[in-house]
């Protein structure tokens, strides 16, 4: 049986960015993957590339090493990069391997059953994604049984569907991306609305994401949320799709795609909505609205060109009560993820009613040794991206050294 000073889940961005880490600090540790490097990535649909500039891209020792800091990486490109950060440092990564249950060891550490044996670690590092269970609301079952569902993360291409409309529900970023990706596909699309913050893809000269890291937007730290609720509002609407453009309610209503309220659920072949299609709108505005205070503040303090206020538009709020399912195709799931930690773990008692991780500075508060990285709000705003998850890789290996060195003493 191998027994290691730590033992980390994951070999994403997350994965990664906690075994350079833990490198740096000296300690011993393997990568266990199940599939291959970026696995998270090599699923998502054929067309997906990123929301945030390639030049965002800052995992520790390793910032993007490309020739177009300004494009959005597509998903081989991305699963490319990280394969070279992997590389770059020797992440000693073991792919294929599955942790097919984990317990808590007498007297301290953990004992992993992997596919490829067991493996004893006093200290063990989840970096298994910021979100593992896509989220379908309980007015899904409503559906016809006939009818094809799938949730956003099982999505292709539009060629992979079956004929006929598509009603997307839900209007964060996948399905924001997704209602536009197919219409320009052909395809008749429908996009049922939830409430989603919105910005426009460049404004000033620079794209939105420098606003957001510069203003301190993507440092507040998940103690400013008014709820832990807040942790699954939906990130910004926007796209690098086509190298980035404005992406919300009024660019898709201008494509033609039909907008509607949110699902209620079906009757008789016939999908019911709410009549809240203008509250979702306003929702968003409002959002809108506080960003841009903050990026106006920004710009003064700088001595920048004032950004001015650029009204959003006008927008038809009108939407359909209800849809006849029969000339429809699909249906995609696109209401966010959820995390996924009790399906596997043993410490029930060790994550919130949502299911995330009781938990400071990644180290668990419940179970000694337990650290996590790469969760959504898991410190910040940023945490679980590609331009945050390295700082809370340095924290999570700090306190690993701490711990050990309280150990010895």
């Amino acid at each position: 049986m191998d027994r290691l000073e730590a033992v980390i889940v994951g070999g994403g961005q997350a994965g990664l960015a906690a075994s350079h880490e833990l490198g740096v600090a000296g300690i011993e540790h393997v990568v266990l993957e199940r599939g291959q490097i970026g696995e998270t990535w090599r699923r998502l649909w054929d067309s997906f590339c990123l929301v945030t500039p390639n030049w965002s891209v800052r995992l520790p020792g390793y910032p993007y090493d490309g020739t177009e800091p300004d494009g959005f990486m597509a998903r081989e490109e991305i699963v490319a990069y990280l394969e070279r950060y992997a590389h770059h440092f020797g992440a000693p990564v073991r792919e294929g391997v599955a942790v097919e249950s984990v317990r808590s060891m007498d007297g301290g550490g953990f004992l992993l059953e992997t596919s490829s044996g067991a493996l004893q670690t006093a200290v063990l590092v989840l970096a298994t994604g910021a979100f593992q269970r896509p989220h379908r609301p309980a007015s899904a079952a409503t559906l016809p049984a006939d009818l094809f569902q799938i949730d956003v993360r099982d999505f292709r291409n539009p060629a992979a569907l079956p004929p006929g409309k598509v009603l997307i529900v839900g209007s964060g970023q996948s399905g924001a991306q997704l209602a536009e990706e197919l219409h320009e596909a052909g395809r008749d699309v429908y996009l049922s609305c939830g409430r989603a913050p919105w910005v426009r893809r460049r404004l000033g000269g620079h794209d939105i994401v420098w606003w957001l890291i510069e203003s301190g937007i993507f440092d507040q730290p998940s103690e400013s949320l008014a709820s832990p609720a807040a942790r699954l509002v939906s990130n910004p609407l926007a796209t690098g799709h086509g190298g980035g453009h404005d992406l919300h309610l009024r660019t898709l209503q201008a494509l033609g795609i039909t907008l509607t309220g949110h699902f209620l659920g079906a009757t008789e072949r016939r999908a019911l909505f709410a009549q809240d299609l203008a509250e979702s709108l306003a929702w968003g505005d409002a959002r809108n609205r506080e960003l841009m205070a903050a990026f106006r503040k920004l710009a003064e303090e700088r001595g920048l060109e004032p950004l001015g206020t650029d009204e959003p538009g006008p927008f038809d709020d009108r939407a359909p009560e209800h849809l006849d399912l029969s000339g429809f195709g699909a249906v995609i799931f696109a209401n966010g993820f959820r995390p996924d930690y009790r399906s596997w773990l043993p410490w029930p008692d060790a994550f919130d009613d949502l299911g995330f991780p009781l938990q400071r500075d990644g180290a668990s508060t419940v179970i000694p040794g337990l650290y996590f990285v790469g969760v959504h709000f898991l410190r910040k705003r940023n945490s679980s991206l590609l331009c945050g998850v390295g700082e809370d890789a340095a924290l999570v290996a700090e306190g690993i050294v701490r711990a050990r060195q309280s150990s010895r003493r």
